[in-house]
């Protein structure tokens, strides 16, 4: 039964009563951009932070251009990161060979000189290369209660023993999964966070693994590929983030066949993707009414 939505009602605590799985469910997008901003960013950050003015607006609409996620980010501290400028990083989530880029502007409005659709086509986006892992940690409260309620302490674990990796981040989607986290720039989205699991996830993933217990997905993927991709690792026990390796895509109706490498063998997966009509419930802590939300049922595994 569906939590009473009175004034204590949570879209996370409401998802995990349903029983919703949390496989399939990241944002699918590969081109990223992040910048520092330690002001209060409001529920819509980039239209809501105090920003140069226009700034916000230029920078969603290269977003639907690029079809890039773009965040505003801070430290748990809420402290600028450096006395000698705002942050930036670019990032692209390539399955095979992501890429991260990273410099500091002295103005906020310098990063429309940065190039989004270099990036996306396998070039620069105008940033020195940046070697290391970002762990962007969902916080916005102004957008959804949830965000602040299981992130925060989230961020304050990873902060504490990865303050260089470690960014709270506006909004990556998903809130009723918070704590949420999406890991730069491989683009794994992990949910249902508290503190300890956070910092098991950053250890795995710092010794090239995956927790596919709380794993969304990887954005680079549609969704049903990202089921696609958790059903098959939890069937075959791999964990290995190079284990696994999309190679084929096609879609008919509501089946997706996503087809996998796996070491010296191949797998096509089917997965069929609905709309959880018959338990609709709100998505979101500020949702007005009721939403079927995706879900992803796996209906074949083969080996070829």
């Amino acid at each position: 039964m569906t939590p009473d939505p009175g004034p204590r009602w949570r879209c996370a605590a409401a998802s995990l009563a349903r029983s919703e799985p949390v496989a399939g469910t990241a944002t699918h997008v590969r081109t990223w951009l992040l910048l520092e901003h330690v002001g209060p960013w409001g529920s819509t950050a980039l239209l809501d932070a105090r920003l140069p003015e226009g700034l916000g607006a230029e920078l969603r609409r290269r977003a639907k251009e690029h079809r890039a996620k773009i965040l505003l980010i801070r430290r748990f501290s809420s402290r600028p990161s450096s006395d000698e400028g705002l942050r930036v990083f670019a990032a692209y989530a390539d399955p095979v060979a992501p890429r991260l880029e990273s410099g500091l502007v002295e103005d906020a409005r310098d990063v429309l000189d940065l190039d989004l659709g270099a990036l996306r086509r396998g070039g620069t986006a105008g940033l020195p290369a940046y070697d290391g892992d970002l762990f962007c940690v969902c916080t916005n409260g102004r957008h959804d209660a949830c965000c602040a309620e299981f992130g925060r302490p989230v961020a304050q674990a990873l902060a504490a023993a990865h303050p260089e990796e470690t960014w709270e981040v506006s909004h990556i989607g998903g809130d009723r999964f918070a704590g949420n986290m999406v890991i730069l720039p491989h683009g794994l989205y992990y949910g249902r966070l508290e503190p300890e699991s956070a910092l098991a996830v950053a250890t795995a993933h710092r010794s090239g693994r995956l927790d596919l217990d709380r794993l969304r997905g990887r954005s680079s993927y549609p969704m049903p590929a990202q089921a696609a991709e958790i059903a098959l690792r939890r069937k075959l026990g791999l964990t290995a983030l190079v284990d696994v390796r999309l190679t084929g895509l096609s879609v008919d109706g509501d089946v997706t066949r996503a087809a996998f490498d796996v070491g010296h063998s191949g797998y096509a997966v089917s997965v069929r993707t609905t709309l959880s009509s018959d338990t609709p419930d709100r998505l979101t802590c500020k949702a007005a009414r009721p939403e079927a939300a995706p879900w992803h049922e796996v209906i074949g595994m083969v080996e070829h």
